[in-house]
């Protein structure tokens, strides 16, 4: 029956997770979840140097464990056991230790196809319809909720669900055919990703990086490699990419410094445009848009999937303990209502931390290093900013 039904289009990491969180009441209430996804995940998790990844907080280990997929995702977890943080030809400094916050680590940082794997290997065929290879082409308002058209390996098919949740990402189409205006704040950067391999071993330290060019962040990885996120100018990022591994490796080396001791290796090398991206609405009634098509944010902080999975989290918490109907919009309103200061708090860290660290300007700069020189004297504003890092600040 429709009204026993909802549909999550995007089976990506926010929508598989939020599958994962219903799926126990799913079985107590007789829901049926459909999971809608383009891209069929391997039956068998395939190891890549060049690997995407996504660093978790410790707050999303916490979630995991309540959904009891930590055991797995950890197999192939590498912990952050420390965050240096510093900017190239500045004294300051600030060092964040796990040992320091009372955590075994700051967070994780797991390739993004073996979170998926694992998640995808906890769903439960009784409860989650999984459509997959399959895209949703449209999505119609009806008198009980959304009819979602598919298109899919075996042809065209209409679902008929009480709720329908918005997860595939931050160019999503569908979000823009129903008339959902978003906000998009361009930082006029470009990321580079690629992993790395440098000359010692990293132990587990991640770093933060500040230069006049941009910000970078080195992140731990297993087989000793660093994942690299490196925001420069559109027109730099694009001849970066390009160059020579030789060449990149000694810019790399020149921005970075001796820390890790000499590159060795640089994989595929990938560049996306950053803008901050919100949507103007997150819910309606029987329908919700979570994920990057809610709110998409500066990877230098750290902080868009670990909001993305609290949202995920909330808005299960917001159906199981409801009676009503689902779709009702006072129990999606109350769910908004429910993250918006999460939401307000981590967004507007995200923009502020990028924003200050992306100004070249002396004066700025100096400043800068006062700050961090500051965070490293005045334990109570550094624990403030490791508990931010580490999703446990203030909601």
């Amino acid at each position: 029956m429709s009204d026993h039904a909802l549909a999550i289009v995007g089976g990506g990491l926010v929508g598989a997770s939020l599958a994962l969180a219903l799926q126990p009441a799913a079985r107590e209430r007789g829901w049926t979840i459909h999971l809608i996804e383009p891209l069929a995940p391997g039956a068998e998790y395939q190891p890549s140097y060049d690997a995407r990844s996504t660093a978790l907080s410790y707050g999303s280990r916490q979630i995991y464990e309540r959904l009891g997929v930590w055991p797995l995702i950890a197999e192939r977890a590498e912990p952050i056991e420390r965050i240096h943080v510093s900017e190239r030809g500045r004294y300051g400094v600030t060092r964040l230790e796990a040992a320091s916050e009372g955590v075994p680590a700051l967070g994780y940082v797991v390739e993004n196809a073996w979170i998926g794997h694992c998640l995808w290997r906890a769903l439960d065929d009784e409860v989650v319809v999984r459509h997959c290879p399959a895209r949703a082409e449209r999505m119609l308002p009806t008198a009980a909720g959304y009819r979602i058209e598919l298109n899919g390996e075996a042809g065209d098919l209409a679902l008929d669900v009480a709720l329908a949740v918005l997860a595939d990402g931050g160019r999503s189409a569908l979000r823009e055919s129903l008339g959902i205006a978003v906000s998009v704040r361009a930082y006029e950067q470009t990321a580079l990703i690629a992993n790395v391999t440098p000359g010692h071993a990293h132990g587990g330290e991640a770093f933060e990086r500040f230069t006049r060019q941009g910000p970078m962040a080195l992140l731990p990885l297993p087989e000793g490699r660093c994942a690299l996120v490196w925001t420069r100018a559109q027109d730099d990022a694009a001849r970066l990419a390009g160059l020579p591994e030789g060449a990149f490796l000694a810019e790399l080396q020149d921005a970075f410094g001796y820390r890790l001791g000499a590159f060795r290796q640089v994989g595929a090398r990938h560049l996306y445009p950053l803008s901050l991206i919100e949507s103007e609405e997150q819910v309606r009634s029987g329908l919700v848009v979570l994920g990057n098509a809610a709110h998409s944010l500066h990877p230098i902080a750290g902080q868009g999937y670990n909001l993305s999975l609290r949202d995920a989290v909330g808005l299960a918490d917001s159906l199981i303990e409801s009676d009503a109907p689902l779709g009702q919009l006072s129990v999606l309103q109350a769910y908004q209502a429910r993250q918006r200061l999460d939401q307000r708090l981590t967004v507007g860290f995200s923009d502020q931390v990028t924003r200050l660290f992306g100004h070249s300007g002396r004066t700025v700069s100096a400043a800068r290093s006062l700050g961090l020189v500051g965070l490293d004297l005045l334990p109570p504003a550094k624990h403030w900013f490791a508990r931010q890092a580490m999703g446990l600040g203030e909601r």
